[in-house]
């Protein structure tokens, strides 16, 4: 692979806070943002405004909720974790469209994006699995 193929595969298959915030803005109903990190609830209870929580261990039982029809974006912790890079992977593989959000919650947060508190229901697992 060459540097322009990997810059472009690069930008396909991910999208900054910035880019997502403005798309999602401009065409709400283009996009669905998914929290995919696992991991103690006390350390998930902020989450990215408008984000359905589906961490990656309970991904493939909650199939049915992510929509085929929509741009699926998922987030983990940071840059560092591969969490949403696991799941993009396997809803590539079910036919999904998939984008990774560059930097997860951490970027957002950075940025002093809109965020929320995750009610306790939405925080099950426990286990990190990163």
């Amino acid at each position: 692979m060459n540097t322009l193929d990997y810059f472009n595969a690069r930008l396909e298959a991910t999208i900054s806070p910035m880019d997502y915030l403005r798309s999602n803005q401009a065409d709400p109903d283009k996009y669905f943002l998914i929290d995919v990190r696992n991991g103690p609830a006390h350390v998930r209870n902020v989450t990215i405004q408008g984000a359905a929580v589906i961490p990656e261990q309970e991904i493939a039982a909650r199939i049915s909720e992510i929509p085929k029809e929509k741009e699926i974006i998922l987030y983990c912790w940071d840059v560092w974790c591969n969490t949403a890079a696991k799941v993009a992977k396997f809803l590539l593989e079910q036919g999904y469209t998939v984008r990774e959000l560059t930097g997860g919650i951490a970027a957002w947060k950075e940025m002093n994006f809109p965020i929320s508190t995750a009610t306790p229901e939405d925080t099950i697992a426990d286990n990190c699995g990163c």
